[in-house]
C-alpha cells in the first residue's frame, strides 16, 4: 500500500524538487538543510501525506507561500545547498515517503539530509526509483 494515489506522484516529486530548489537559490545564505528538515516535519507536508488535493497540486512557489504562512516558518542563517542536489533530495524524500508509505517527518529521521548530500554522487543518475529502493535497502 501506498502514501497516496498514484495519480498524485509526479505532481508531488516534480513540485518538492522544485521547492527545495527555489529556496536553495534564492537563499544562498540561508540554511537549506534546516528548512527541509522544516519542511518535512511540517503540517504542510503531513496534508500532502495525507493526499489533501488541495495542498498536493501546488505549485513550488505557492508551497512556499502556504508553508510560511500555515507553519510559521522562517529561513535560518547558514548555507544554501547548492547545484541540482536540493532538487533530487526534494524528489527523493516525495517519492520515498510515497514508495514506503511512511509519514514525512519519519523519512529524514531514516534518512538524514546530510547523508542524502554525500550519496549525491553515486544515487543521483539512477531512475528515482532505483534510488529510493537501494536506500531503503540498507
Amino acid at each position: 500500500m501506498r502514501a497516496y494515489a498514484k495519480e498524485y506522484v509526479s505532481d508531488v516529486v516534480e513540485n518538492q524538487g522544485k521547492l527545495f530548489d527555489l529556496v536553495a537559490q534564492k537563499y544562498p545564505d540561508k540554511d537549506t538543510a534546516a528548512f527541509i528538515n522544516s519542511y518535512m516535519a511540517s503540517k504542510t507536508r503531513k496534508s500532502i501525506d495525507e493526499a489533501k488535493a488541495y495542498v498536493n497540486t501546488m505549485s513550488a512557489p505557492e508551497l512556499w507561500e502556504y508553508f510560511c504562512k500555515t507553519d510559521g516558518f522562517t529561513l535560518k542563517d547558514g548555507k544554501a545547498i547548492e547545484g541540482f542536489v536540493p532538487d533530487w533530495i526534494g524528489e527523493f524524500y516525495a517519492y520515498y515517503q510515497w514508495y514506503y508509505n511512511l509519514p514525512s517527518s519519519e523519512v529524514v529521521k531514516k534518512v538524514p539530509v546530510a547523508f542524502l548530500e554525500k550519496a549525491y554522487g553515486g544515487l543521483h543518475d539512477l531512475e528515482l526509483d532505483l534510488a529510493v529502493q537501494k536506500v531503503g535497502e540498507v
